[in-house]
């Protein structure tokens, strides 16, 4: 059956308020409707259609989803996608038009069917050992029993809480007990509960600048009052804290790989934070969130391996080493607030399934996640170097990558003084993920890009995404 040439003609404006993905499915709707696409012509693939319009494959994909669910086409598995068969169509006055009530809602840009080139914050899902994961699944479903099907322990399934506590003490020099971990659904879950936990509103936080927005985010969202603190390549500043705010009752810090900067706090930094925070009663909190991937020489040990006056809470999540779907994470209390973060915990709307938390358990027991870590981080090293190669390659001299030791992204700098956020938006509007650096910063600073390269499978496919990127800059 031959392909139509009606979509190969198809455009698209990003500039129009109406979403892409309904602009795809209003032009193929109208072609059916006027008979420029007859019953049993085939569509061209939402693959090929994506690739040509330049856009993320799920944009392309959702408009051949709500094609096929009003009966315009059909789904022939890999005969492709036809016009339905048989289909009466209307007369082109009567074909339905698009939406255009101010008051509409348009939720297609709050998830993504498809994760874009540039991703940031997602594991290589291409790479994850599926049917070891859903062997372990099937495993645990066909022995549940009525018990299991209780409400979930609001501290989490002991076995995971036991089994993170033993893999924390060998891979991240954590000498933790089980009843110190809580098992949370992700980072804000964790941060949320260690304010209700330790602070009240109005207290003072340290934040690093530039940081993760989210942190800033929720913390300003629960009344408290940021501090924002600037970074350079040791790290933290912290003199600079204690000159801005010596009396804060927290820090929240990224020592391993501090986000978005990818540099690793020093040691005397590492020193000077936890004498202060031992000095002036105050809290630490360590987001680990990817401390497993440093690619010269073995990870760092965590600032919490340090901590001797009971002053660090570490954070760690699944979503970075797992898949994000997973929605698991967890939070290593001192032992002498176990019982405060415990009634805390007991103020959760809900627990987490523990069929999830016992699939994960078995396979952290089994040795699976730590083969699983080790994969990653040869296969990280390898796309990170592809990536900026492929990336240095299409781009010259207009940008340039900056050094850092691990982490699942890089920082690309502008070498002119444009703007980063203007580009980043250019690129998302062509099917390409990018993050402004100066969006993640409070004080000013130079123009940079921050770019995932976990799904970067290729030099040559790092080369043609920076191609597209230097087209957006001219």
């Amino acid at each position: 059956m031959p392909i139509s040439n009606f979509d190969k003609l198809l455009t698209v404006d990003p500039s129009k308020d109406v979403p892409i993905y309904r602009q795809i499915y209003i032009r193929l709707q109208s072609a059916i409707a006027e008979g420029l696409l007859k019953p049993g012509d085939r569509i061209t693939s939402a693959r090929v259609l994506a690739k040509e319009l330049g856009l993320a494959r799920g944009t392309v994909v959702a408009a051949y989803d709500l094609l096929a669910s009003e009966g315009y086409t059909q789904s022939r598995g890999q005969a492709g996608t036809i016009v339905t068969p048989g289909l009466l169509l209307p007369l082109p006055s009567t074909a339905r038009p698009a939406p255009t009530t101010a008051n509409q809602y348009d939720d297609s840009n709050l998830y993504s069917a498809k994760a874009l080139p540039f991703q940031m914050g997602l594991p290589a899902l291409d790479a994850f050992p599926r049917k070891t994961w859903t062997r372990l699944g099937a495993r645990h479903l066909r022995a549940m029993q009525p018990a299991d099907m209780d409400y979930p322990f609001p501290l989490g399934l002991y076995a995971l809480r036991n089994a993170i506590a033993a893999y924390l003490q060998v891979a991240r020099g954590i000498s933790c007990t089980s009843h110190q971990v809580i098992i949370t659904s992700g980072y804000h879950d964790t941060l949320q509960l260690v304010v209700r936990a330790l602070l009240e509103p109005a207290d003072r936080v340290w934040v690093e600048d530039p940081g993760y927005p989210t942190t800033s985010l929720l913390l300003s969202r629960m009344g408290i009052k940021l501090v924002p603190v600037p970074v350079d390549d040791d790290g933290l500043v912290v003199s600079r804290g204690l000159q801005t705010a010596a009396d804060a009752r927290m820090a929240v810090v990224t020592p391993a790989h501090q986000c978005p900067l990818c540099l690793s706090l020093s040691l005397p930094r590492r020193m000077a934070l936890l004498d202060w925070a031992a000095r002036s009663n105050a809290w630490v909190v360590e987001d680990d969130y990817d401390g497993e991937y440093r690619y010269t020489g073995r990870p760092l040990p965590a600032l919490k391996s340090l901590d001797r006056h009971g002053r660090v809470l570490y954070a760690g999540t699944f979503s970075k080493v797992m898949y994000p779907g997973l929605r698991l994470a967890y939070l290593v209390v001192p032992d002498s607030q176990v019982e405060r973060f415990a009634q805390a915990r007991k103020m959760s709307p809900a627990g987490i399934p523990e069929i999830g938390q016992a699939v994960l358990a078995s396979f952290i027991n089994n040795g699976h996640f730590t083969r699983h870590i080790h994969r990653m981080r040869n296969l990280y090293a390898q796309r990170r170097e592809a990536t900026a190669a492929g990336l240095a390659q299409a781009l010259g001299k207009h940008m340039f990558i900056q050094p850092q030791p691990g982490g699942m992204h890089l920082v690309l700098r502008l070498v002119d003084d444009g703007s980063d956020k203007e580009l980043a938006a250019r690129m998302r509007e062509h099917g390409m993920y990018a993050q402004a650096l100066s969006g993640w910063s409070v004080a000013p600073t130079r123009p940079g890009l921050l770019l995932g390269f976990t799904n970067i499978d290729s030099q040559e496919y790092a080369r043609q995404l920076g191609e597209r990127m230097r087209a957006l800059m001219l």
